[in-house]
């Protein structure tokens, strides 16, 4: 079969594109010599999870490319909002193209906030769409890590399970508290899949972490509001906490999520240890809580 000009042209996108990448920006390991510049096929096809095959097929013409392989072709090739449009048109998917709908900051609610302020000695994070950190307390800062540190757009409960190596090293089940993290966020992908920092935030994770990436296509779901988790704190040791999760009755998406433990108990009596010394220690340097601050 003889392929068709779109075709030809697909293929020549394709290989131009694989080619201005380096395979660190898309965390790959450049190892050994390469015959080529930029990735490989079978790099391509393992970042779009796609068979080599079928990606050869598609640089030559040869087959025509579903709407769902061009999503993940376009993150898998790191296309911008130009590169994209052009793809789905190329490959004549043009009424495929995901919509761009501009959506409202994320403003944290009045109660949420009163909430927070209000736990003194708990750990409490409002979360928002996508698993977005958009406020948390002094005790949580002291439990997890100094949220005001991290850019508001890298600020991502999900993210940092991933990519925080002292956040993932807190969680003594990591394996499984991600991927229950995973999966609601695959929950909340259903309701809104056109949510272009949803795809910005799966398409980063998916370069950067074979366990998401493999856990991502499981489409695994889970909306359970309330669990234990247990972490090793560097400072304090283990904790065990209940975990519950509310969701807000206004549509927003926001949650807060608060960890808690029985009075009395060693997680309760480590988990005042740790939060007193985190206040001492903001007191000292004039840095304060950090209780409602917004991307």
């Amino acid at each position: 079969m003889n392929p068709s000009s779109d075709a030809r042209t697909l293929g020549e996108f394709l290989r131009a594109r694989r080619a201005g990448l380096d395979p660190r920006e898309c965390g790959l390991p450049r190892t050994g010599s390469r015959r080529v510049a930029g990735l490989r096929r079978e790099e391509v096809a393992l970042l779009a999870a796609i068979s080599v095959d079928y990606y050869t097929r598609l640089e030559q013409g040869r087959v025509q490319a579903s709407a769902a392989v061009l999503e993940t072709l376009s993150r898998a090739l790191r296309l911008d909002e130009d590169q994209q449009s052009y793809l789905y048109e190329v490959a004549g998917r043009t009424d495929d193209l995901p919509r761009r709908t501009r959506r409202p900051a994320q403003q944290v609610r009045p109660a949420m906030r009163r909430l927070l302020a209000q736990l003194p000695e708990t750990p409490a994070l409002v979360l928002g769409r996508r698993l977005d950190v958009l406020a948390w307390n002094r005790p949580a800062v002291a439990l997890y890590t100094d949220f005001a540190a991290i850019p508001p757009d890298r600020r991502n409960y999900l993210r940092l399970m991933f990519t925080d190596p002292a956040v993932r090293e807190l969680h003594r089940e990591w394996e499984h508290d991600a991927r229950d993290a995973v999966a609601a966020l695959r929950m909340e992908a259903g309701a809104d899949p056109d949510d272009p920092g949803l795809a910005r935030l799966v398409g980063d994770l998916t370069l950067r972490d074979a366990d998401f990436r493999a856990w991502w296509a499981e489409h695994r779901v889970n909306s359970a509001t309330y669990g234990t988790k247990q972490y090793r704190h560097p400072l304090v040791g283990d904790l065990t906490l209940d975990c519950d999760t509310w969701a807000g009755g206004d549509g927003s998406g926001q949650r807060l999520m608060v960890l808690t433990t029985e009075a009395g108990s060693p997680s309760h009596d480590a988990l005042r240890i740790l939060t007193a010394w985190t206040a001492d220690r903001a007191d000292r340097t004039n840095t304060g809580p950090a209780e409602t601050r917004t991307p």
